[in-house]
């Protein structure tokens, strides 16, 4: 839509065009209210007349608007159908540029990247075209984020509409999201974009201005993609005098495998502020191969025999001796994941003298324990009397080991020797420490933190603020001081309290929990890289930048870093844990009948009453995210239906199908939505952290599992403390206050309405281990046990005849359901490949309403191991 000289678009008067792109045209504008110039793009109308668009649109605009930095051009607002945007006079970027003039630009550049990067903002179109250089050589970084502002909702990734490369569909405007020779390699192959696409971008651009020549080129849009995929760039064409500092970092930026790109544009700024004395920090962390066992051992003799020698005499190695190596689960073990996260990494902790590493592992069937590895040593040993151990933390003398277990909080001698109860807490383990007066902190769900002795007795609040989700504490050097993750509404960070006086200052605002290393640093994740910056404990001050440490290191979905710190020079760290699978169908004797979805880590999936639809959760562990998806199972298309939670996830279908409730973490709670199934529509709150507060119910790891058929009630699962899990009724009429359903001191979960809705099926342990149960609903005194050899899981066929559920050693089994009722005698029906452990967070699979198929969420393959990597002297070459 073409605007004439003096047109009004709301208060903005047109006044000349400037110029044309995929996103609509471009205006220099009046502002008559303010009375400055701006520019005005007008967004195509097929574009404008798109309301789910539009409105998401809006949205997106208003996150780019919260951008203030002075190389980025700011975003003022939506008018009707056009954007309104600083208007920066000056040239676009000009290439080459002398060498100086180059690296300035490029600094500048890469500082925009950086504030925006900080702020979860990825440009995703960054092309010399969308640069501009002001009179006064300030470099603006134009049409930040559009890309993703202009996506089509509904995509999903794969999508023709979410590729980088492609235009929309023919019913649509010719939208080209970014420009080919300036793409990332995910991006010209339709994979999404984060941040290290920007540094592909930031790469190619750098090379531009200093060689004058694009580094991939072609004849035609598919010859450009096809260089930038798979073409080394031209190296030769650089001037003869470029920095080897930038030639380094050229080829950090431009590499194709975006996991061992450089991956903080924050590096490439400090490069560029010291081109002639810089060096890219490069991570030493050994990627190891499971299968090569001789040589593990053999090198974790050798650095056994270092640690001996080194430890032995009470120090770290000398300055420039960094080693490092992989500590596997011991044989036929796996890293234990945590119960109460979706996303999960293993759990471990560094004795303070750096002499052991306490982790937690289990055999197959076997439930988890703690395990203890000596440094010189290549095999470790299990504590006894540990089952079920969870989030491990030393004691300062480095002799007794911290757990939570069984809704307990417990220490055992790392030596050996009886397990003893310090105090009672919940199954949503957040984290415990041990300060050097005896004095532990440890995290209990939702709500503060507790001090308790580390002989027992009773637990006191050491926090303020009961309102927000405290987590991870750790005690710094001075014994009275701590670091800890606070989860709130506007408040989410990593904090320093004192015990004393109960003060807080924020240290930094991030989705992750932090570790202090000695002698004085911050070490945290951001993304999957594993970070660290100077703080003074004193002072409880953060300085400088922080510097990267090694690529690939987890966090969970509950916010922890997977990494620990001794006091010796020694850090550990881990990737988090794959659990990819993929839905599979099966019959009743273990046929494979096909697959529905993408393959990826679910978290929970459900059929529609009509079995047309699946409504999935599905996990980004790298961002430690979960959204919900729907999958069309007879087109196969993949759409994502909620956007904007952390942990969007457990959908429920009402039972005529057209309704879904899930869970999300939005405001620092969880809190329960429904919406339509179609599509569409708003979004309604059930369960708010208000309702929670009035029902008491202090945990932030809600999860409904199942709707009434009458569609009154929600049943739900609720950590509590010294029991596990109990389940609740969330009322869909009335004042919905949530109501207790079955309460004891056992562990119950996965509530699971019969379909005439008079029982519901259950797992509990109270006998000891999982087993599962009926109970009549409302309740009564009527109570069955339906598995006899262990089980967990159930679900009801649609007539109600039979009951299925998951045995202890990971078999389907059935019960069929008589007149009264009655149950009979469990009968396997075939052994599955779902993964190990009953948690109450994540679906394993889901019958059909006849019960003549299944459909299981099976692992690929043998995944290989996650490792924990040591790291001696690890600050060895780093300079504060």
């Amino acid at each position: 839509m073409h605007l004439s000289d003096g047109t009004r678009v709301g208060p903005y008067e047109i006044l000349a065009p400037i110029g044309a792109g995929g996103m609509g045209e471009v205006y220099r504008a009046r502002d008559t209210k303010l009375k400055r110039d701006v520019a005005l793009k007008v967004l195509p109308e097929a574009f404008a007349r798109d309301v789910g668009r539009m409105a998401r649109f809006q949205r997106e605009a208003e996150v780019l608007a919260s951008l203030n930095h002075p190389n980025i051009a700011a975003i003022y607002g939506v008018e009707d159908n056009a954007l309104v945007m600083e208007l920066v006079e000056g040239e676009t970027l000009p290439c080459p540029l002398p060498l100086e003039t180059a690296l300035s630009h490029a600094r500048q550049i890469a500082e925009a990247l950086e504030y925006a990067h900080e702020r979860g903002v990825v440009h995703r179109d960054l092309k010399p075209a969308n640069i501009k250089v002001t009179p006064e050589g300030v470099v603006k970084l134009l049409d930040f984020g559009l890309a993703k502002a202009a996506e089509d909702p509904a995509g999903a990734p794969g999508d023709p509409v979410n590729s980088p490369t492609l235009t929309m569909g023919h019913t649509q405007a010719g939208v080209i999201i970014g420009t080919a020779a300036y793409m990332s390699p995910e991006q010209a192959v339709g994979k999404n974009a984060d941040r290290r696409s920007d540094i592909f971008s930031f790469g190619a651009v750098l090379y531009e201005m200093l060689a004058g020549k694009r580094a991939f080129a072609g004849d035609s849009m598919g010859e450009v993609l096809a260089s930038v995929v798979k073409d080394e760039t031209d190296w030769a064409k650089l001037p003869a005098g470029t920095p080897v500092a930038i030639r380094t970092l050229l080829r950090r930026c431009l590499a194709k495998d975006r996991k061992q790109r450089l991956q903080a544009i924050g590096e490439a700024r400090i490069v560029l502020e010291n081109p002639d004395g810089s060096e890219v920090l490069q991570t030493q962390a050994e990627g190891l191969s499971h299968r090569k066992l001789p040589w593990i051992v053999t090198a974790a003799t050798v650095v056994g025999a270092l640690l001996f020698v080194v430890l032995g005499r009470g120090r770290a190695p000398a300055a420039g001796d960094r080693v490092s190596f992989a500590i596997y689960p011991p044989e036929k073990t796996a890293f234990s994941a945590s119960l109460n996260t979706t996303v999960s990494v293993p759990q471990f902790a560094l004795a303070p003298d750096g002499r052991s590493i306490a982790f937690i592992a289990e055999t197959p069937g076997a439930r988890p324990m703690l395990w203890l590895r000596p440094m010189e040593q290549a095999g470790a040993r299990t504590l006894p009397g540990t089952e079920d151990a969870q989030q491990p933390f030393w004691s300062p003398d480095s002799r007794w080991i911290g757990f939570f277990a069984e809704g307990k909080l417990k220490k055992t001698p790392a030596a050996g020797g009886a397990v003893q109860v310090i105090a009672l807490t919940t199954t949503d383990f957040r984290g415990g420490t041990w300060g050097p007066d005896d004095t532990i902190l440890f995290a209990s769900g939702i709500g503060p933190l507790f001090r308790v002795a580390s002989a027992g007795g009773p637990a006191t609040p050491a926090s303020t603020d009961a309102q927000i989700s405290h987590r991870f504490p750790q005690f710094l050097p001075d014994g009275r001081h701590f670091l800890q993750f606070a989860l709130g509404s506007e408040q989410s960070g990593v904090y320093a309290d004192s015990l004393d006086d109960k003060s807080r200052k924020a240290l930094m605002r991030t989705n992750t929990s932090a570790v202090y290393a000695p002698p004085g640093y911050l070490l945290f994740v951001d993304g999957d890289t594993l970070l660290s910056q100077v703080f003074d404990a004193e002072r409880l001050e953060m300085s400088g930048q922080p510097f990267l440490i090694a690529e690939h290191v987890g966090r969970s979905s509950g916010f922890q870093s997977a990494i620990s710190a001794s006091r010796t020079g020694i850090i550990a760290y881990a990737s988090a844990i794959a659990q990819n699978g993929r839905l599979s169908w099966f019959d009743r004797g273990g046929n494979a009948m096909g697959s529905a979805g993408p393959e990826g880590d679910y978290a929970d999936f459900r059929l529609s009453p009509n079995e047309k639809s699946l409504a999935a959760s599905l996990v980004d562990a790298k961002t430690g995210t979960i959204e919900v998806w729907m999958n069309d199972l007879a087109r196969g298309s993949n759409t994502r239906i909620t956007t904007g939670g952390l942990l969007s996830a457990s959908s429920v279908w009402s039972p005529d199908g057209t309704q879904l409730v899930f869970r999300a973490l939005r405001s620092g709670f969880i809190e329960f939505y429904q919406r339509s199934a179609a599509g569409g529509g708003n979004q309604e709150s059930l369960l708010t952290a208000e309702t929670e507060r009035v029902a008491q119910i202090q945990s932030i790891n809600l999860v409904p599992t199942d709707w009434s058929p009458d569609a009154r009630h929600i049943v739900f699962s609720v950590p509590t403390v010294a029991s596990g899990n109990d389940l609740w009724l969330l009322p869909l009429a009335g004042d919905r206050k949530p109501v207790k359903f079955i309460a004891t001191p056992a562990e119950e979960m996965h509530g699971n309405f019969s379909p005439d809705g008079r029982l519901v099926a259950y797992t509990a342990n109270e006998s000891g281990g999982f087993q599962v149960y009926v109970q009549t609903f409302p309740l009564s005194d009527r109570k069955w046990q339906v598995s006899t050899n262990g089980g967990y899981e159930p679900r009801w066929r649609a007539d109600g005849r039979e009951i299925y559920y998951l045995s202890e050693d990971r078999k389907l089994m059935a019960v069929a359901v008589g007149a009264g009722p009655s149950f009979d005698v469990p009968k396997s029906l075939f052994q599955t490949q779902v993964p190990a452990g009953v948690t109450a967070n994540r679906t394993h699979y889901v019958p059909s309403r006849d019960g003549k198929r299944f459909l299981i969420n099976t692992q690929i393959g043998d995944a290989a191991p996650t490792p924990i990597t040591v790291v001696l002297n690890w600050t060895a070459g780093l300079k504060r």
